[in-house]
């Protein structure tokens, strides 16, 4: 019994031999890579902070994250398979693993984008900074399309996606037309999403196929003319859309706003910018002092932008009545939308974004 158990072992062990030594890898920066508005040295960074400076060492983090950033290819191989290397820090307290320093894949089906499926990090032991594993395997015969998002909370140092020995894998044309920029709060930035293709920006270009980049920097979007000197930057931006009233208290509402958008509009001048009101968060149900400080920075948000509409046609705004629900199960914490949280804003926001779009000819 012991040499049949011995036997087999070493059948198993062989196999898995011949499997390992069947994939090859190819770094990642040679395939198409989308979500960044301007190129940057580093091949898997939103924004080059060496070119543009913040006032603050989290933003310069932030800006250093893939948040957004996706990874185009085609292969005709049967498993796909991935090796990255990440930060070493845990997984936030509302943040799946996942979401935040996973990968995120889908394959074009019939003419839509299909989920097939995750880069689950290595999250048994520190430190957390080196993955490896199977993504989707036992494929069909024939070419995928395939669109791999890369982590929302961390920066990517490396990443090699892996193949069958003898498949193809080569960069992707961009499908998504286009260029609309997202910028924002945590919300944007894609908490508390479960996997990177999920967040509200994610989401909307790949259903609606439009090329869109995600801004979002957690806590740390206040109107600030840093972020608006950067936009101001970008080439061909169709529309901007701007989740930019979370952050800020009131007072720093009324103070930014229009510097802000001056700034931006100065490079952009019929541009469209469509502002969203921030969400009413389920944290000023009973906190009495967050309800006043929340609902005055609605009202801040409603009075800046509807008063610069009167002089700017190309500004509009989007109320945030129902963008969580009513059955106060939409969110992780009270703030950030759940996947559940962010399909009821994309019910409501989507079809107010595409009428406001269908008003542009190069948007049509």
């Amino acid at each position: 019994m012991s040499r049949k158990l011995f036997v087999f072992f070493c059948v198993m062990l062989s196999g898995v031999l011949v499997n390992a030594q069947s994939i090859k890898y190819v770094d990642a920066s040679s395939l198409t890579i989308i979500g960044k508005p301007i190129p940057t040295e580093k091949a898997f960074s939103r924004i080059d902070t060496a070119q543009y400076k913040f006032s603050n060492k989290t933003i310069d983090t932030y800006a250093n994250y893939s948040t957004g950033l996706a990874i185009l290819f085609e292969t005709d191989s049967h498993v796909i398979r991935a090796k990255w290397t990440t930060g070493s820090g845990n997984s936030g307290t509302n943040m799946a693993a996942i979401g935040q320093k996973g990968l995120d894949l889908y394959i074009m089906k019939d003419g839509r984008w299909v989920f097939a499926g995750v880069g689950s990090p290595n999250m048994k032991k520190a430190p957390f900074n080196n993955h490896e594993g199977t993504i989707v395997t036992d494929m069909a015969d024939g070419v995928k399309k395939c669109l791999l998002y890369l982590p929302l909370f961390d920066r990517v140092d490396a990443l090699e996606i892996g193949v069958d020995e003898s498949a193809m894998i080569k960069p992707m044309d961009n499908p998504f037309r286009y260029n609309i920029i997202v910028h924002g709060s945590s919300i944007t930035h894609g908490a508390s999403a479960s996997r990177p293709g999920m967040t509200y920006p994610a989401r909307f270009g790949r259903d609606n196929g439009y090329y869109t980049c995600n801004m979002g920097f957690s806590g740390m979007c206040k109107l600030q003319k840093e972020y608006a000197y950067y936009l101001a930057d970008i080439k061909d931006v169709d529309a901007f859309i701007f989740d930019t009233f979370s952050n800020p208290q009131a007072d720093v509402i009324y103070e930014n706003f229009d510097q802000f958008v001056d700034i931006v509009r100065a490079a952009h001048p019929d541009v469209p910018m469509i502002f969203l009101q921030t969400e009413r968060r389920e944290t000023r149900n009973f906190n009495m002092k967050r309800e006043s400080s929340e609902a005055a920075k609605q009202e801040a948000a409603k009075t800046v932008v509807t008063r610069r509409m009167k002089t700017d046609k190309h500004i509009y705004f989007i109320t945030s009545e129902d963008f969580l629900g009513t059955e106060h199960i939409a969110t992780a914490d009270g703030t950030h939308p759940t996947d559940l949280g962010f399909t009821y804003m994309l019910e409501s926001i989507t079809p107010k974004i595409k009428k406001i779009l269908k008003k542009y000819k190069t948007l049509n």
